[in-house]
């Protein structure tokens, strides 16, 4: 069969049902994406004879004699097709994964189209961007801006892989060719709780292409926590590589390694498994009864009470909480529940492994390698120097990909077979065995006197963890914020992070913060309004200022300082925007109208020790290079590296040559989360920068006999006095005597900081159908000194864009077996184009006192006051409180038709 890709012929044959995505990647066109493989996200995007398809739901046969386009085929980072260099200046992404199928959508639309973007774009789904940077590209906006030397910190630079990003060359995990890859799949629990009593592998191992099929008798019988953490004693070992016992529908059993795909899979069906099948539970509450099924043995030293299923528990109180209610003039109590959410990177997780001069080599979609090695090194009894792990650029984390949950098999099959191996989770893998968001059910009960000031703050929060702990001990812990933000002398916390039968949970954005916000903002709102004021002025009288200790759980000492007002003046921005902003309802009847705010406060990393090391060279190329840790999958810390590195070094961010996320190329980085990538990793380059430039002041000083106070750096040379030395000369003169301008610097998460968040909406929502239309959206956040005003925007809409999905559209949905009932994204259902609306930023000037040059990272932050602001307007346009997620239309319509004292519109 004759196939003219990019305009090459190819003489190629497709196996039989091989869709055009398949097909097109292993001809080597690796910028065609894979995120669903249904049809639904549009990343494996390309022409057919010009029109745009999903080439995952074409089949192979259909492109014979027709002419295919990809990414590849449409620019070349040295002739850009126009859209390619739109999408580059705007810049329209962020981590890059969705944006080759966004172009080459984009790249056909009509003029009409472009004024239609809602439905023009419904085939393309991004998760990072919240979609007002891709209509910034799509229209022709330019944001990317040149930094003059010396002048980087405060620009907006564009991403140092632009190019690559926007012409689909930019690797991801997958995007290479191995010869002699072999394919890993998994057979999943159809069980909630069950043993395994036996495994019988022959029928499999019988399926031409399978090379080997491994059972819980077949792997290291070593614990861990798929969690990553520098500290590992924070998270428990409860967990096995392959196990005689499954918790969860869904759960890995066993591993097919095959020539194929295909074999893989066939091998899988093949395996039989005689399970014995246990007593479930699903809901926490039930799971701490008396008599309920025990899901982890009394053996695991980490579990405060295997009996009651509880993997850890808190109780705190500050002050006398009872004495605060007794004197309050007004209580409020209520419950909020929030629901799982799936992070839905659109790069699912995946590794390849492979033994190379002995050593294994992993390459892997991870948010922190450094640890993923750790792990990997403790599991199959390596020393440290036996084993490399890397990240190519990775496509969306949101905390996803804070797990070791795909390497550890493909690097057991690699050591076993010889042969390199590849695991990637399909996209129902994603929903129902990677880790959503922790769901939780939050008392709060709140008690003020009649001016507002508040007597006393009682929250019991009861966190489901799932079959697992990984993140569970951590992100109960974390939700203390919400109720740190304000001020009172009495506050008692009960937590419990409870075992279940369910898909384990994890970390994702807002980190334990997010849910605990929606239970407290909103019940802030309840309380305003029980006492007639205003909920943003309860809410300034009563949040925490400059000199307030930062209290919560306990009153001890901690290493978070509180230096701004940041808070107070995200609330006033807020106040102001929404006061000044008239939003007009949709056309017709029936719609009712409602505004609402939330606030938040987030710490600038986490309390767990993070670490990171950078190393900053002067090459003989007169390039400076950077060696970070950190990876980059959409945050930006790469642009913002590059910059901070470009700033102290008096020069532009083109003559940064950055390497990162790679073991054996950088030094240790706990990892990119809880927007330490910025805070600690940013530190890192910064001193790391700094010293490299000292040691070039001080050698020409030497070298021209000048103070070193009178020299400074400039882009290729250094000034000392009236001498213009060039950077080249001393380059050589230092080689000479054996000198390497090059320096190596650490930085650690502590003393941290705090950033604040308040967001607005306003909002109609149809008493009918139960519809909601966001009006207007603003979000004001102390992000301190800015490094790229670019990037903090995008990070701030993708945020409100997750939010938006958390509160109103996303429904992870689990039948009474435990198995989730919608694993795909076209039911589960991420905000696409025409959800979101473009949110307005405000920004508090401040410098931070810790961050890098006076920066906080803020990316996991905003996410939090969205879906209590969206809430709280919700109240406000129907007079009826909504305490559960999410927000859907026949859940508001229900709750409107019951309620009979509906406003009219």
């Amino acid at each position: 069969m004759t196939y003219v890709v990019n305009g090459k012929n190819f003489d190629e044959q497709p196996g039989p049902g091989q869709c055009l995505r398949t097909f097109l990647r292993s001809l080597g066109h690796h910028g065609v994406k894979k995120g669903c493989d249904a049809g639904d996200c549009g990343a494996c995007t390309v022409w057919l004879d010009g029109a745009p398809v999903h080439s995952c739901i074409t089949p192979a046969f259909r492109a014979e004699n027709h002419e295919v386009t990809t990414i590849e085929g449409l620019g070349s980072p040295g002739q850009l097709h126009p859209m390619q260099r739109q999408f580059r200046e705007a810049p329209g992404f962020q981590c890059g994964f969705c944006t080759a199928g966004m172009i080459m959508t984009s790249a056909t639309f009509t003029e009409a189209q472009k004024a239609d973007l809602p439905r023009a774009l419904k085939g393309n789904l991004c998760r990072c961007t919240g979609y007002r940077a891709i209509e910034d590209a799509v229209k022709g906006v330019t944001g990317v801006e040149a930094a003059a030397p010396g002048k980087a910190v405060g620009t907006s630079v564009g991403p140092p892989a632009g190019d690559e990003v926007v012409t689909g060359r930019a690797e991801f995990t997958m995007d290479t060719d191995v010869e002699g890859l072999l394919h890993l799949k998994v057979v999943h629990s159809p069980h909630a709780h069950a043993r395994i009593v036996s495994i019988d592998k022959s029928a499999a191992l019988a399926v031409v292409g399978v090379r080997r099929v491994y059972t819980w008798e077949d792997v290291p019988r070593r614990r861990f926590s798929t969690a990553i953490h520098t500290d590992h004693l924070v998270d428990p070992d409860d967990t096995y590589i392959l196990d005689d016992r499954v918790r969860f529908v869904g759960q890995r059993v066993a591993a097919v390694v095959a020539d194929t795909v295909g074999a893989a899979e066939e091998g899988c069906r093949r395996v039989e498994v005689e399970y014995e099948e246990l007593p479930a539970v699903f809901d926490p509450e039930a799971a701490m009864a008396d008599g309920a099924p025990q899901l982890h043995g009394t053996d695991d030293p980490f579990v405060r009470d295997s009996v009651r299923n509880i993997l850890l528990e808190i109780h705190s109180h500050i002050g006398d909480v009872d004495a605060g209610f007794a004197e309050a003039d007004v209580i409020h109590e209520g419950t909020y529940s929030s629901p799982r959410v799936q992070h839905a990177h659109l790069e699912t997780h995946g590794s390849i492994a492979w033994v190379e001069n002995g050593r294994l080599n992993v390459r892997t979609s991870s948010q922190s390698p450094s640890i993923a090695k750790v792990k990997l090194a403790h599991l199959f009894a390596l020393r440290p120097d036996q084993l490399r792990v890397f990240c190519k650029r990775v496509g969306g984390g949101f905390g996803g990909k804070q797990e070791v949950i795909s390497e550890d098999l493909a690097a057991l099959a690699a050591l076993d077979t010889g042969r390199p191996v590849c695991f990637e989770y399909t996209r129902e893998e994603e929903f129902t065995t990677a880790s959503p968001r922790h769901p939780m059910k939050l008392t709060v009960r709140l008690g003020a006197k009649a001016d507002g000031s508040l007597t006393a703050v009682q929250v019991r929060n009861v966190s489901n963890t799932g079959a697992y702990g990984n993140h569970g001990g951590e992100t109960l812990y974390a939700g203390g914020a919400a109720i740190m933000i304000y001020r009172c002398p009495n506050k008692k916390f009960d937590g419990f992070s409870v075992y279940t039968n369910t898909v384990p949970s994890g970390a994702l954005r807002g980190y334990g913060m997010t849910q605990p916000a929606f239970a407290v903002e909103s019940a802030m709102d309840e309380l305003a309004r029980a006492l007639h004021l205003d909920p943003l002025e309860l809410r300034r009288r009563n949040i925490v200022r400059p000199g307030d200790p930062l209290v919560a759980m306990h009153d001890g000492p901690d290493d978070v300082m509180f230096n701004e007002n940041g808070l107070g003046r995200c609330v006033d921005l807020v106040d102001h925007a929404m006061a000044r902003t008239v939003s007009e309802p949709p056309p017709g009847p029936g719609w009712l109208v409602g505004s609402g705010v939330a606030s938040s406060l987030h710490e600038t990393a986490p309390p767990t020790e993070h670490l990171s090391e950078a190393w900053v060279t002067l090459g003989d190329d007169l390039v400076y290079g950077l060696a970070i840790g950190t990876v980059e999958f959409g945050e930006g810390t790469s642009t913002a590296h590059v910059q901070i590195a470009a700033n102290q070094l008096g020069t532009t961010p083109s003559r940064i040559r950055l390497v990162q996320s790679d073991t054996d190329r950088t030094g240790f980085d706990t990892g990119a989360f809880a927007s330490a990538g910025l805070f600690v990793a940013g530190n890192a380059v910064l001193r790391a920068a700094n010293a490299v430039r000292d040691r070039i002041l001080e050698f020409a000083a030497a070298h021209t006999g000048v103070h070193v106070v009178m020299c400074s750096l400039g882009d290729g040379e250094v000034v000392c006095g009236d001498q213009h030395v060039p950077l080249a000369e001393l380059v050589a003169l230092a080689r000479a005597r054996g000198i390497r301008f090059t320096a190596a610097r650490k930085a650690y998460g502590s003393p941290r900081s705090v950033v604040s968040n308040t967001q607005g909406f306003k909002i109609a929502v149809h008493q009918v159908t139960g519809e909601i239309r966001i009006l207007y959206s603003v979000q004001a956040t102390d992000a301190a000194v800015v490094i790229n005003p670019a990037q903090v925007r995008g990070q701030v809409e993708g945020g409100v864009a997750q939010g938006i999905g958390f509160a109103l559209t996303e429904n992870y949905q689990v039948d009474a077996g435990g198995a989730m009932a919608n694993p795909n994204l076209r039911n589960y259902r991420i905000p696409t184009y025409a959800d979101v609306p473009r949110t307005e930023l405000l920004l508090v000037k401040s410098a931070d006192s810790f961050g890098p040059m006076g920066s906080k990272g803020m990316a996991e932050c905003c996410i939090n006051p969205v879906a209590p602001a969206l809430a709280n307007a919700l109240h406000d346009a129907t007079g009826v409180r909504y305490r559960a997620l999410p927000l859907t239309p026949e859940r508001i319509y229900s709750r409107l038709k019951e309620n009979r004292s509906i406003r009219t519109a």
